[in-house]
């Protein structure tokens, strides 16, 4: 067999490289920047969340549609298989909130450290500044594009890489500094594969209104954030969000955001609610106020509302209740009281826009799923190309479940390319 040329030093780069070396190929891996996993350093925050402690089920869940796919990768690569790697590996880990899985140091770093062990044990050799700028294939037949093969690939500086196989793991266009920029949807395209619209997954939301600016910087805990397309309720989530100068932010904005772009697209006006006291129905909810109400009878209503709502946001509370904010606490009628209670069930912001490709977590979109075969991560268009990561048309929310997807196509289609004719 001749080598394997791995694209992208990334997660499913790393690990498609290290399967194929273990099988014993000659493997080459091709990275654009001076070092490894440049991506991999920011994911978590810095502490990298490396997989989910969930079911195979549980992860093809979070992908939608498109998870399915994913099957025959993660019965290959399943999260106890991706846990049991690091930690065989000397990576203490730790399971948190949501079954998130981080390394027990907090430091990103660390997983890349053991990727690269993994990389030098399966004796694969890495070319770093090395940007890929088109991959080489041979028509036979006389050009006919339904017989291509791969035989190699010409970086950016003209040189040419021989090979029979190529692993494609060039990753999606967020976070362009670390070098994903989009580079493989367009060699894959000139291949003719085709690739459904790319756009921002995980990524802050932008509202119309203008009192974010004044509460930016506000964490909410245990509150319920709904995004409404009309009368249609899009999606709900339940936990930790973060009010910022421009909008919206936080881990329940960030997975109810995959379901933005495509509506914005369209033209649909979508609305976002938060229910800022999701444990009280609407009775206890007014139970409780007047409650406060009776304690701070003589205070004015912007001063008797500290016990129950963060300082930022009761002016913008009352606002939206259409109250006067130096009216006395006995002055507020049964109606005004009622309006102050759906509006901290359902405080209203107006979404226009997401934040650029650039600022997301992770793209949407890429590679069409249709033209891969899901068993071996093999083109079923170009012989000898293999497809790893978020190149593909793969996108979840947050949690571990990309970088499990990741480690799981990665090694699926190192292996095959390694074993494969």
């Amino acid at each position: 067999m001749g080598q394997i040329v791995v694209i992208g030093g990334g997660a499913a780069g790393m690990m498609a490289a290290g399967a194929a070396g273990q099988m014993g190929a000659r493997v080459l891996l091709l990275e654009k920047n001076a070092s490894l996993g440049k991506k991999l350093l920011i994911t978590g925050k810095g502490r990298c969340n490396l997989t989910n402690a969930c079911s195979i089920q549980e992860v093809v869940a979070r992908f939608g549609t498109g998870g399915r796919f994913l099957y025959s990768a993660l019965h290959s690569f399943p999260p106890a298989v991706t846990q049991r790697f690091f930690a065989e590996r000397g990576l203490d880990l730790v399971v948190e909130r949501g079954q998130r899985v981080f390394p027990a140091s907090g430091e990103a770093r660390d997983v890349i450290r053991i990727l690269r062990t993994y990389l030098e044990t399966a004796g694969v050799l890495i070319k770093y500044n090395a940007t890929v700028q088109e991959i080489l294939v041979h028509y036979d037949g006389n050009g006919d594009r339904s017989l291509a093969k791969v035989t190699g690939v010409r970086l950016e500086n003209g040189e040419e890489i021989p090979a029979d196989r190529v692993i494609l793991a060039t990753g999606g266009a967020s976070y362009p500094k670390t070098g994903s920029t989009g580079d493989g949807y367009r060699m894959a395209e000139r291949l003719g594969h085709g690739i459904e619209p790319i756009f921002p997954a995980l990524v802050p939301l932008k509202v119309r209104e203008q009192w974010v600016k004044d509460a930016s910087g506000l964490n909410l805990r245990n509150v319920r954030a709904s995004i409404y397309g009309g009368e249609r309720l899009l999606g709900s989530e339940f936990g930790e969000m973060l009010i910022t100068h421009f909008g919206v932010s936080g881990p329940i904005i960030l997975t109810l955001s995959r379901l933005v772009s495509p509506c914005l697209r369209s033209g649909e006006e979508l609305r976002l609610l938060i229910d800022l006291k999701p444990a009280l129905d609407e009775k206890r909810l007014d139970d409780r106020i007047q409650r406060d109400f009776v304690l701070y009878q003589r205070k004015t209503i912007k001063n008797a509302l500290s016990d129950l709502l963060p300082k930022k946001l009761i002016p913008v509370v009352i606002d939206e209740a259409g109250i006067e904010p130096d009216r006395a606490v006995h002055q507020i009628k049964r109606e005004e009281r009622f309006r102050l209670g759906m509006v901290i069930k359902a405080l209203p912001l107006t979404i226009v826009d997401t934040l650029p490709l650039a600022a997301a977590i992770v793209t949407a979109g890429g590679v069409s799923l249709d033209e891969v075969d899901p068993r071996t991560m093999a083109s079923r268009l170009v012989g000898g190309l293999f497809f790893g990561g978020e190149v593909l048309n793969l996108a979840a929310d947050t949690g571990g479940f990309n970088l499990q997807a990741a480690f799981a196509t990665g090694y699926v289609a190192g292996i095959h390319a390694a074993s494969s004719d």
